[in-house]
């Protein structure tokens, strides 16, 4: 049950660009075509006469939408215990806390999704984006999709580790926030700061946009898996995926980001543990002793309210 409610979620992720490209280009047949552009197109930037459709931007905050349902649909059963026991990422168990007040908190904050959203609509409507990112022509290029997602956790590394390193006085501004949740729950995953969240996501975000030539799709679709991944990391339980896909092939797991949160100085890659094996700062959950194994002998019940 969990393994099949896992996959859903996860393509989920994608359902909005799959909708309009995959078999046929379905947006042929809802949006007018003086809507959209399907081949790269220049806009001048901050020209009020020339700014960029609204549809590939309202399409694009759509699919992070529809996204983050799937992943509280997902998260609901899991925490309520529909897929039966699940286990807590850390020995002292997960944070008790009501559903409704979680999910209020993470959707009303600013530094988050607010900050984000603004960021996004100011880039596309003023034409500052790259040309191809305007583009409605093919669909979804996989490729492009891993490359946003690798570079943009390579500069939130860099980012991450700067917040850290740099200056005292700077961590208190900008990340100290955040590391207020050393047993972090799915909820706290965009509370922090204003400058943490313009350092570590605002600017890789559009550095990456820089350097990798997406379309419209492929840039839906990072958008949904890079958003969601986010949230799902600070998640309190492990995933199903986490033991069993993940960490075998180096993608960031609940386990690798609460360590980061607990010891607060290993780990500071989000989505891949790439870098942090690279760089000499990664430590495995299994090898501090305050965490369990996804499967180990210790459950941590879920929580029976309903």
């Amino acid at each position: 049950m969990e393994v099949l409610s896992a996959a859903c979620m996860w393509t989920g992720l994608l359902a909005v660009p799959l909708f309009f490209t995959f078999g046929k280009e379905r947006y042929e047949d809802i949006f007018p075509k003086t809507w959209y552009v399907t081949e790269p197109t220049s806009y001048y930037p901050f020209d009020r006469n020339n700014l960029a459709s609204p549809v590939g931007l309202s399409l694009g905050i759509f699919a992070v939408i529809v996204g983050q349902q799937f992943v509280l649909a997902y998260f609901y059963l899991k925490r309520h215990g529909y897929f039966g026991k699940s286990v807590a990422v850390q020995k002292e168990g997960a944070r008790k806390y009501d559903w409704a007040e979680g999910v209020t908190t993470h959707l009303s904050q600013p530094e988050g999704f607010v900050l984000l959203g603004g960021y996004l609509i100011g880039t596309w409507m003023f034409g500052v984006m790259p040309s191809t990112y305007y583009s409605f022509g093919g669909g979804i290029n996989y490729v492009h999709v891993f490359a946003q997602l690798l570079l943009t956790d390579f500069l939130q590394y860099l980012m991450h580790l700067g917040e850290h390193k740099i200056h005292p006085t700077f961590y208190q501004v900008s990340h100290k926030p955040h590391h207020r949740f050393t047993n972090p729950r799915l909820f706290d995953a965009f509370n922090g700061s204003l400058f943490d969240t313009i350092f570590m996501i605002l600017i890789p975000l559009y550095i990456t946009a820089l350097l990798v030539p997406a379309n419209v799709w492929s840039y839906m679709a990072f958008g949904s898996l890079y958003a969601n991944w986010l949230v799902l990391i600070h998640a309190e339980y492990h995933h199903v995926w986490d033991n069993t896909v993940f960490r075998h092939i180096g993608f960031g797991t609940s386990g690798d980001h609460h360590v980061h949160h607990k010891l607060f100085i290993f780990n500071y890659g989000h989505l891949f543990t790439y870098w942090d094996r690279l760089f000499g700062t990664y430590k495995s959950p299994l090898n501090v002793d305050v965490f369990t194994d996804i499967g180990g002998d210790r459950l941590e019940e879920s929580s029976k309210k309903r």
